[in-house]
Parts: structure tokens; sequence; C-alpha cells
């Protein structure tokens, strides 16, 4: 079964942005159960289905499919809201790729990077961009977020 290995850390700034451009995600959740997360996703053209495990730790089970996007358009529908609306930018730093996710909708303002590891204590420079880790803090999760929007956080 494939592990999903990520790390999550807010962005601070726009360095990240230089030379990057991004697509545009919507995404919503069959299920928010902890144990069993079911998400439909439209990334750009393309549509999948994606099923998580619980997380233990920075890492559970993740499987994904792609899906006809007519059907994903159909099941967005069928999802409990809000919807998630990103814009979601591929960046290299040092040798790995890092995706920033920045939020729409009722998480804007919002900016979260994340980088998949092959294991849990694989070493990677953190760029400058990268502020606090976030990774254990289930708030930043896109399926609390889609029940939890940021805009609803009582912030300091």
């Amino acid at each position: 079964m494939p592990d999903e290995i990520e790390r999550k850390f807010l962005v601070i700034g726009d360095a990240w942005r230089v030379g990057s451009k991004g697509l545009r995600y919507v995404q919503g959740y069959l299920s928010r159960d902890p144990e069993r997360i079911v998400r439909v996703r439209m990334a750009g053209e393309k549509a999948f289905l994606t099923i998580k495990g619980i997380s233990q730790g920075i890492s559970r089970k993740e499987f994904e499919y792609a899906l006809p996007p007519a059907d994903v358009e159909a099941l967005l529908e069928l999802c409990a809201g809000p919807l998630i609306e990103k814009t979601r930018t591929r960046v290299e730093y040092h040798g790995k790729r890092w995706e920033v996710d920045e939020f729409a909708g009722d998480n804007f303002g919002l900016v979260v990077a994340e980088i998949e590891l092959l294991s849990k204590d694989e070493p990677f420079d953190l760029p400058p961009w990268a502020g606090r880790d976030v990774s254990d803090d289930r708030r930043y999760y896109n399926s609390c977020l889609s029940e939890r929007p940021f805009k609803t956080w009582d912030l300091p």
C-alpha cells in the first residue's frame, strides 16, 4: 500500500512565486472521517478520487485514481461544503519538489507549502519562505479546512 509522508509549513512572503505558474484546484469531501477520508478533486482539467487512511504522525495510506472529469463535477455536488478552492504551485528547491497551496474562497489568506518525503527521517533543506511547521496541526488538513474554514479561526 502506498504511504503518503508529508510535511506542511506556513508560507512567509512571496519569494516562492518567482518563475512559477499555478494550477487551479477544486476539491470536496465525500467522507471526512479521520480514519477514511474520501476526496474528489479537479486539478485543472484532470479529475481524481483519493482515499486516505488515518494519520500516524506525518504518514498515512493514500490511494488515488483518475476519474472522468464529468463524474467528478457531479460528485462535487454531493460533497459536504464548503469546497476547497486553491491554486497549487510546484516549486523546486535544492532538488526537492514543494507544492505551495494558496487558498481562495472560505480559506482565503492561507498559504501552505507541502513536501512529500520517501521516509519520515528523509533530510531536506527548508526554503527561506517556509515558516512554522504545521505538519501535526490537523486544522491545516484540507479535509478540516472544508469543515472549519480559515476565515472562521480566531487568530492572534
